[in-house]
């Protein structure tokens, strides 16, 4: 009788440590910047352009500085994927994520000053 009580303490005090030993997963970690998510993020930020166009938010000037800026940052994309035989290193993922970054920013404030549109 003594060692069943012993047998049935013990898995009443191990069972919950068991339980509470075993870790929830962890959140998964955010994803990488990859080539399909800097395409989308050029469409997205030529659809913004293309509205703040049609909207009247955005200037000829505006749009051609905006315009340009997306030209530059894919030429320089196109150069970084030929250096690397098609492929964006993690650094040059990155760089092109600051890049659009501060795109993004250029267009939505050029899209909220106060220059009067024709």
């Amino acid at each position: 009788m003594k060692l069943f009580t012993v047998v049935l303490s013990a898995s009443l005090i191990l069972a919950p440590a068991a339980l509470l030993a075993q870790s929830t997963p962890a959140p998964a970690p955010k994803p990488p910047v990859t080539g399909q998510s800097i395409q989308e993020r050029k469409t997205d930020q030529q659809q913004r352009i293309a509205q703040g166009v049609a909207s009247g938010q955005l200037t000829a000037g505006e749009t051609s500085h905006l315009e340009h800026q997306e030209a530059a940052i894919n030429h320089e994309e196109k150069a970084m994927r030929a250096q690397d035989n098609g492929h964006l290193t993690t650094a040059d993922k990155a760089l092109l994520n600051k890049q659009q970054n501060q795109e993004s920013k250029r267009i939505y404030r050029d899209k909220h000053n106060a220059k009067k549109r024709p």
